[in-house]
């Protein structure tokens, strides 16, 4: 009896482990949680509010990318609704009790089939762990961890973002924050986890008190999601830098030494004809994108229209129905990676729209696009239309040109952000060449009737542009047939310049010291200083007949500056394509032996018109405004504060007719005498006499300002202020250390040459201008006695502009 007793029990402890292993396996530690099947299977406990997640994947990349579905709601702060972060290629590994979410580094590769050579290069450069989870419990080769540390952190870095801002100082608050289950969801090819993040701390900032309930208490949500990696059938195609796309670059370890190194793909979406050798063929997979249903019908019915523009293209490059646009149906989740989205975001002001992309790192394969639009545009595009038309008169009927401008810019705005989803960057050029591409920021095409009015018909664009076309061509054309891909790639090219068609990206078109003279953004017109000029004639008759019909009849009479704003700087954006005339260099991202203009310095003749068009915008006649609209214009009611959409003011709370034209006057005068604008003219000259150079420019707008006529009343007074602004220019052009020696001491040279006319000029001054001309002298001392400390008192600034009424990304990133 005792032997069987024995017997027995060595027999049921034998099967101890495999009673505890049952015991601790992922059914018993997720007994009475909500499971949702999917890529990873997720585990939800409402008790504890914990979220689990089962790895059966070990070792198997996919993609993370982490979002903020729920923003912050300031423009400035630029963490909007949408937003995503880095694609990134990540793997789960485990080791002993702990799991690494690590993200290998694909920056450097070896693309080739010998083990050896790849594992050489994946030990020679660091990866990161982004995360460590502990095992939570296993079953065969499946693992639980908990995820609710991993989503309750700053994964977005708000707290880095707003503290760079000033804004305040911040971290995330476990007690202040918890899983999002409404938006935690697992589909076929990904899985999306969401969590309710609090950032505690003390909010100093104005922008972050301005959106928040409670400033010390920034809540949003952050998102996660886990992609499953496209299969390998997707064919990379090369980048090349005339081509319009964004690129994939990584470092080649295996490529033979007569190659170069660095290798780059454009990011484009998967398309596939069904009937390859066919000219038109419909896809094997059309590309759809999917409309908020969120955004007002009559904003859907234009983003819809607006985006489906870029079928067009496709068809040029051989297909049929292949680009589709769709308003999302109601039983669809955005968050599904299947669906490309085109969302309409709130914030508290207007500000720019975006077109985002997760991309395969690995290929450059668009794998998902999702475009931000801001819901304040419409309402900035309808108030410069308001300006325009001034259509709020008694006993008449509302113009509707204000709606049909706002609809038309969105139709544009959804083609432009969609764009930049398809791969394209930015072609700031296209607006010198007949408007050919939405991927360039345009302004309306305002155009003066022999009448008078305003005509907006043609205010912008109804399609895609020639350029988009070629883009197009060259990013999803079906070149397999053509046997060597290389070489049909290289001919579309050479068709597309063949064409005309030239491109320049936002690095030689957003800085204020660029040089080319057709890259800007908001230009318009084959030629800066004329269509300057143009503008300038336009605004006149605004200005000169601009009154309270600008605003609704109820509006309070205060509101007219409002409006004033977009019509008194309306060529506030030429102004800046003009300055980049001057000192200017035509340039192309020439490949060798493609046969385009490699550089060219922009003839003296041309600098001196666009010179000549800058300076006609501060003279007194061009910044005045009528006496009848100054007098219409009472401080502000209550109820109604100042922002900073409207002019900044030296007279208190009274509408400062002299600081609106100090803003403009400036900043023209900013532009001239940018420093590395400076630098280019004495160099261009040191190499070819015929070009202005510095000395020559100084002289003339010397000549122009403190030496011009003097004028009495209102008119003298703006011209008293412009030789001010134009002194401080100077002034601050000698003083910075941006600007290299030679730009400086002849700055100098002609500081003193004008101090010694200020000098002689005095005896004869009237009592106005010789007030001018001892303060001029006086900032001639201060800057003489502490050349390095000298800083002139800054000048008025202009209202917020870029986006006003038509703006985009990063940016492009693109914004």
């Amino acid at each position: 009896m005792k032997k069987a007793y024995l017997l027995y029990l060595l027999f049921f402890m034998s099967l101890l482990p495999a009673f505890a292993q049952k015991a601790d396996g992922i059914d018993a530690k997720t007994q009475g949680f909500t499971k949702q099947a999917g890529y990873f299977n997720t585990y939800w406990d409402d008790k504890t509010g914990r979220l689990l997640l089962e790895i059966d994947k070990l070792g198997q990349e996919f993609l993370y990318v982490e979002s903020m579905p729920a923003g912050v709601g300031s423009n400035d702060l630029g963490l909007d609704r949408g937003q995503l972060g880095d694609t990134k290629i990540v793997k789960f590994i485990r080791s002993g009790p702990k799991v690494l979410l690590i993200q290998p580094n694909y920056d450097y590769r070896a693309v080739s089939n010998n083990a050896d050579e790849r594992r050489s290069v994946e030990e020679a450069f660091a990866q990161s762990v982004i995360w460590g989870f502990k095992v939570e419990a296993a079953e065969g080769d499946k693992i639980l961890i908990d995820m609710t540390p991993f989503l309750l952190r700053d994964s977005h870095q708000l707290s880095l973002s707003l503290a760079r801002a000033n804004q305040g100082t911040y971290r995330a608050d476990d007690t202040r924050s918890a899983i999002y289950m409404a938006n935690t969801k697992s589909f076929p090819y990904n899985t999306e986890m969401e969590a309710t993040v609090t950032l505690a701390g003390n909010g100093s900032g104005g922008e972050i008190r301005s959106v928040t309930p409670d400033a010390n208490f920034v809540t949003v949500r952050m998102h996660h999601s886990f992609i499953r990696l496209p299969d390998n059938e997707y064919k990379p195609r090369a980048f090349d830098p005339r081509s319009g796309f964004f690129s994939t670059d990584y470092m080649d370890f295996a490529t033979p030494i007569e190659q170069p190194i660095v290798k780059r793909l454009i990011n484009r979406h998967r398309l596939e004809k069904k009937n390859p050798g066919s000219a038109i063929s419909e896809a094997v997979k059309p590309i759809i994108y999917y409309v908020d249903r969120g955004a007002p019908e009559i904003v859907r019915n234009a983003l819809i229209e607006g985006a489906r523009w870029w079928n067009q293209a496709f068809e040029a490059a051989g297909y049929k129905n292949a680009f589709q646009v769709k308003l999302l149906p109601e039983d669809v989740d955005p968050m599904d990676i299947r669906y490309n989205i085109i969302q309409w975001v709130h914030r508290s002001t207007r500000g720019w729209s975006y077109g985002s992309s997760v991309t395969d790192p690995r290929t450059g394969e668009i794998i998902k696009g999702q475009v931000s639009l801001g819901s304040l545009r419409d309402r900035q595009d309808f108030l410069i239309a308001e300006g325009l038309v001034q259509p709020y008169e008694d006993g008449k009927p509302v113009s509707d040109k204000m709606i049909k401008l706002a609809v038309a810019r969105l139709k544009q705005l959804a083609a432009h952000e969609v764009g930049h989803t398809l791969g394209l960057y930015h072609n700031y050029v296209a607006s010198t060449n007949k408007r050919a591409s939405v991927m360039d920021y345009p302004p309306p095409t305002v155009t003066l009737k022999a009448d008078g009015t305003i005509d907006l018909s043609d205010a912008y664009t109804a399609e895609i542009g020639s350029w988009d076309k070629r883009a197009i061509i060259y990013g999803y054309s079906d070149v397999s047939q053509n046997g060597d891909e290389g070489k049909a790639l290289k001919n579309i090219i050479t068709e597309t310049l063949k064409q005309g068609e030239v491109f320049i990206a936002d690095a030689d078109s957003r800085p204020t010291g660029s040089a080319h003279p057709k890259a800007h953004l908001w230009d318009s017109g084959t030629n800066a200083a004329d269509e300057l000029n143009r503008l300038m004639a336009l605004r006149k008759q605004v200005i000169n007949t601009f009154s309270e019909k600008s605003i609704r009849q109820d509006a309070p009479m205060a509101t007219i500056e409002e409006v004033l704003v977009p019509m008194y700087l309306i060529h506030r954006y030429q102004i800046e394509a003009a300055s980049k005339v001057v000192g200017g260099l035509y340039y192309t991202y020439a490949i060798k032996g493609d046969g385009q203009t490699v550089t060219r310095m922009v003839p003296a003749a041309e600098q001196w018109k666009a010179f000549d068009a800058l300076m006609s915008t501060i003279t007194p006649d061009a910044l005045a405004l009528p006496e009848a609209l100054i007098a219409k214009i009472p401080p502000r009611p209550v109820g109604y504060l100042r922002t900073r959409e409207l002019f900044k003011s030296r007279t208190g709370l009274t509408f400062d007719p002299i600081g609106a034209a100090e803003s403009a006057a400036g900043t023209t005068l900013s532009f001239i005498l940018q420093p590395q604008r400076a630098a280019r003219l004495v160099e261009y000259q040191s190499r070819d006499n015929t070009q202005p150079g510095l000395v020559a420019v100084l002289d003339k707008l010397i000549a122009q300002t403190w030496k011009a006529p003097q004028m009495a009343g209102y008119k003298g007074e703006l011209q008293r202020m412009v030789n001010n602004q134009a002194l401080k220019q100077l002034l601050t052009l000698a003083a910075t250390t941006q600007a290299p020696e030679n730009v400086r001491s002849i700055t100098m040279l002609k500081i003193d040459e004008l101090k010694k006319w200020m000098q002689t000029a005095q005896s004869a001054a009237g009592t106005m201008q010789k007030a001018n001309l001892l303060y001029g002298l006086s900032q001639i001392k201060q800057f003489e006695d502490t050349p390095d400390k000298f800083q002139p008192a800054p000048g008025l600034m202009m209202p917020d502009g870029s986006p006003i009424g038509m703006g985009d990304e990063m940016e492009c990133p693109v914004k």
